[in-house]
């Protein structure tokens, strides 16, 4: 007894540590006066770092899951008309995320102002109503929550009977839309627990990436060095350098002035992009119809470029006219020389800066397309530089040949790849259903597949070198196609396919999913678990679990097989549940424990599903009203455990007695297991006391 007490003692102070509710958000309403009869209503949401609100606006079909949206509701006024919609000011995160159904999430971060212009017919009178919103970070996602605010307007008129509104006209509700910006003063609220939740994992700003976008450019700088238009220039340039100088050192620094133009010319580009567009466009290009359908056929026709059936060229006058400025010799004779390279070269170097240009923009960064040209330059001049001060290193490179070509080839291969992702952004956002995700995958599968045909010589082009042996590297590259296209095939099925998830349509577009259709059931819950669902269908749980999504009945079912029981507190647009699901629970031995061992009993704290009135109640915890069965779920979480954010794992006894500290969001395969196994061993020796 004095164990068990022990034990108890143990968990619940572990459950103390552990447990918190979390408070992201600040909010203070204000009241700003524009005249006599007009004011704005300003919500200043104040957000701890790490975290993010969420928009007003995001565009969701019905099979799609998405964050839950910010919505402001004014109560009925005869005194005051809403003049549009709530505005939002301030910087708006914009980023298109696999992990919802590649939507477009709008997110603030820091401070956000909404603001509602409102007409006043009334010296003075009080707006009231509520916010609803959800807060997400990077590891988990809290329950929606609902702030009712207060809004005092006085010193408005005076009034006559021409100039007041008329109270058909004052009746009106508040609309919804997106943006963000400071903080005011009056009254101030702490977001806390109820309601319910939805959350996308923290999705990186556009600053956030810059690393990856130069990476990105310095591995396209070096895969344009292997094309038929600069590999060659690489041995005549540096001779040219070493020969035409009165010294070694002169020609280091003509090299190295060289390189620096090469630099100079791509990072302008770069700068031009930016330039031109503008940050808002930039922004704007992750989502835009015309944009992605713009990126789609560019893409397409450089591909098809590169496969041999043209070249995109330049004006030879451009390039005669940087040629003759070469020669007048210093500085700005090398400037030229770099610039009739860069010409020179485009028909190979075009379509891989497009690429990177194109997937910097659309990342949102404002640097974004010139710090991917800092690194493509800086790929493209290191080897003309370096080969001029090791002038014996050219001895070491290979000969030009009948290979240069086929790196174009493979090159416009991965382009068409490419290309359909963006024509799958327009596909998802307009609901066209032409490119599912089998449809994609099955394009895929073709331009991988010949990919590897032609890399072990089965497809020639016309302008391709008779292949008169496999070298090794052709046949490592050929091994790596064929095994890329054998990998996704098992996605015409369903496989999850985690490596390449991101770029791919989400499941939801997929018709035949046999892990879907099949179940994957085993074991007594299906066939004995009778009677009405209460809050949903035993057969909608991931990977086919059998699942139940009520705790009385799971509890019922629970001791009439003997086994211990896992709550999971999870939400319909949780991402981190989504990721715990797909990368965890899929494990086939983890799938087996809570398949076999546990039953499962899944609480969705953002279902919408309204309680009968007879079971809605005012919570003890949060003082609000429960009127939903995700409220009735999140306020059980946290007034039972002290937390508000998924996922959150619970094992329980039967009398809903804690077996071990609860887990949240571990992607640790083998703590995970542990964790099971753990709660499974407690159960085992309280039953056999």
């Amino acid at each position: 007894m004095k164990k068990w007490l022990f034990s108890s003692l143990l968990l619940l102070l572990t459950l103390f540590v552990q447990g918190q509710i979390l408070e992201p958000v600040k909010w203070k309403f204000e009241v700003e006066q524009l005249s006599p009869t007009e004011a704005l209503l300003k919500s200043t949401a104040t957000i701890d770092p790490g975290w993010h609100l969420y928009s007003q606006e995001i565009e969701l079909r019905e099979d799609q899951f998405g964050p839950e949206l910010t919505l402001f509701t004014f109560d009925k006024n005869s005194a005051i008309k809403l003049v549009g919609k709530v505005e939002e000011r301030g910087k708006v995160h914009e980023e298109i995320t696999p992990v919802f159904d590649d939507i477009l999430v709008r997110y603030y971060s820091d401070k956000v102002v909404f603001v509602q212009k409102v007409t006043v017919s009334a010296a003075a009178t009080t707006v009231t109503g509520n916010v609803y919103y959800m807060v997400c970070d990077d590891k988990q996602c809290l329950p929606p929550d609902e702030r009712e605010f207060t809004f005092k307007l006085s010193g408005f008129g005076p009034f006559t009977t021409d100039t007041a509104p008329t109270d058909a006209a004052a009746s009106a509700s508040a609309g919804v839309e997106d943006s963000v910006v400071p903080s005011l003063v009056e009254e101030e609220v702490h977001a806390t627990v109820a309601d319910e939740p939805r959350k996308p994992a923290a999705e990186p700003t556009g600053d956030t990436g810059m690393w990856g976008i130069f990476i990105a450019g310095f591995l396209g700088g070096l895969i344009a060095l292997l094309t038929p238009c600069v590999f060659p220039m690489i041995p005549l340039t540096v001779s040219f350098f070493t020969k035409q100088s009165g010294s070694r050192r002169d020609g280091v620094l003509k090299a190295v002035g060289y390189g620096l133009s090469i630099i100079a010319i791509y990072v302008t580009l770069g700068l031009t992009v930016t330039i031109v567009f503008g940050s808002d466009a930039l922004n704007a290009m992750a989502s835009n119809i015309w944009f992605n359908l713009a990126f789609f056929v560019l893409l397409v026709v450089f591909g098809i470029s590169f496969l041999g059936a043209f070249e995109i060229t330049l004006p030879s006058s451009w390039v005669n006219k940087m040629d003759a400025k070469s020669d007048k010799g210093g500085a700005v004779g090398i400037f030229f020389m770099a610039f009739t390279l860069a010409l020179v070269s485009f028909s190979c170097t075009g379509p891989i800066i497009g690429t990177l240009l194109v997937d910097a923009a659309t990342r949102g960064a404002l640097l974004g397309p010139a710090v991917g040209m800092t690194g493509f330059a800086l790929a493209l001049a290191l080897p003309f530089t370096l080969f001029a001060i090791f002038p014996g290193w050219l001895k070491t490179l290979p000969k030009s040949g009948g290979w240069l070509n086929s790196v174009k080839v493979v090159l416009g291969f991965l382009e068409l790849a490419f290309a359909l992702k963006f024509l799958s952004n327009v596909d998802l956002a307009y609901h066209w259903g032409i490119l599912d995700r089998e449809v994609f995958l099955v394009l895929w599968i073709t331009i991988f597949l010949m990919l590897g045909l032609y890399l072990i010589g089965v497809i020639r082009f016309s302008h391709d070198s008779p292949l008169q042996h496999l070298s090794v590297a052709r046949l490592f590259f050929a091994i790596a196609a064929f095994s890329f296209t054998f990998y996704l095939v098992p996605g015409l099925w369903g496989a999850p396919l985690k490596s390449v998830n991101a770029f791919l349509p989400p499941m939801a577009t997929q018709d035949f999913d046999l892990s879907r259709n099949t179940g994957g059931h085993s074991g007594p819950l299906v066939a004995e678990a009778s009677g009405p669902r209460k809050y949903g269908d035993l057969f909608h749980c991931p990977h086919g679990l059998p699942c139940f999504f009520d705790m009385e009945e799971g509890m019922a079912y629970a001791k009439k097989v003997g086994k211990p029981v896992m709550i999971d507190f999870t939400g319909h647009s949780c991402v981190n549940c989504r990721k715990m699901e797909a990368t965890v629970w899929a494990d086939p031995e983890v799938l087996r424990r809570l398949r076999d061992e546990y039953v499962l009993i899944s609480l969705y704290v953002d279902d919408k599903t309204p309680l009968p009135a007879d079971e809605q109640y005012v919570s003890e915890f949060s003082g609000k009203k429960i009127k939903s069965v995700g409220n009735l779920w999140s306020d059980y979480q946290a007034s039972t455990f002290n937390i508000n954010s998924q996922p959150y794992y619970v094992l329980m006894d039967h009398d809903q007695t804690l077996l071990v500290p609860p887990s949240a969001y571990d992607t640790d395969i083998a703590r995970y297991i542990e964790f099971l196994d753990s709660g499974k061993e407690v159960f085992e020796q309280k039953r056999a006391k």
